[in-house]
């Protein structure tokens, strides 16, 4: 008989009490949902400051951590940022450029994910950009990797020092919207019956073979990323893509509802912690 894969065996030992307790609060409204969440890692890691939570798995690998620290020291996302900078100056075909559409200038990531009323949708940032594009008759970018990421990595960079702070509507479809993204958080999925819960929260801080999982409180504040397995930058939606292909699931379409309504409930879960993206990871 084979042996299970080591990371199926990892989640089926698991302790189930964030699961649990957000399961059994269907009825919680999301500001309940954010304490029980951000109360269970605070307890699960109490000489951990909160703050820390924004540095993804190196909050919680000392090892893996100085060797990050090293990294960042001269970090491979420079360039990218310089790219990014020059494409936010850059005018379109037409004349205008990205300051036309983001008035406020590129330090907008904090704004990001947020209800829009009007579209009666999740609206994240690099949606924002497409449609930045195409409303201007420029050809929209890719949504995992590529130049997406330059545009990204600049604005993220301009953003840095911001705190999350996802604002709930009251809209019934807004909360509708959060309530999937929840569900799906909590849904076990693929041929190894694993949920995102599952890994980054009952089992964060362990390791599956020579990884340590990573804390879920704080996930989208680095974004976008440059991964060493990756060899360059990739999106949120792009890592949620590789999470689905590792529990043998089949991943949705970046930028669809489901990797939406999954980015407004994690980064919501976040509010509080201060945004550094971009930001290298193993």
């Amino acid at each position: 008989m084979k042996k299970l894969p080591l990371i199926l065996s990892v989640c089926i030992t698991a302790c189930l009490s964030l699961s649990v307790a957000l399961s059994s609060a269907q009825a919680a409204s999301p500001a309940e949902d954010q304490k029980i969440f951000q109360d269970f890692f605070k307890k699960k890691f109490p000489d951990i400051k909160e703050a820390e939570f924004a540095n993804g798995v190196y909050a919680v690998d000392s090892v893996g951590r100085e060797s990050w620290e090293a990294i960042e020291e001269f970090p491979p996302y420079e360039p990218v940022v310089d790219k990014g900078a020059e494409m936010w100056k850059k005018p379109f075909a037409n004349g205008k450029g990205f300051k036309d559409c983001f008035k406020e200038g590129p330090a907008i990531a904090g704004k990001y994910p947020h209800w829009d009323k009007e579209k009666s949708m999740v609206m994240t940032l690099p949606l924002a950009i497409n449609n930045c594009l195409e409303a201007n008759g420029e050809k929209p970018l890719k949504y995992k990797k590529g130049k997406i990421n330059n545009i990204l990595a600049y604005m993220a960079f301009e953003s840095r020092g911001q705190k999350v702070n996802v604002e709930m509507s009251d809209d019934p479809k807004a909360l509708e919207a959060y309530q999937k993204g929840k569900d799906f958080w909590l849904a076990k999925r693929g041929q190894l019956n694993m949920s995102c819960a599952g890994c980054h929260a009952q089992n964060a801080s362990n390791k599956i073979r020579a990884d340590v999982l990573s804390p879920a409180f704080g996930h989208p504040t680095g974004f976008p990323v440059y991964r060493s397995k990756w060899g360059g930058m990739g999106t949120l939606h792009r890592r949620f893509t590789g999470c689905n292909k590792q529990v043998r699931a089949k991943p949705f379409k970046a930028q669809g509802e489901e990797y939406r309504n999954l980015e407004f409930f994690l980064t919501y879960m976040s509010n509080g912690l201060e945004l550094n993206g971009p930001s290298s990871r193993k």
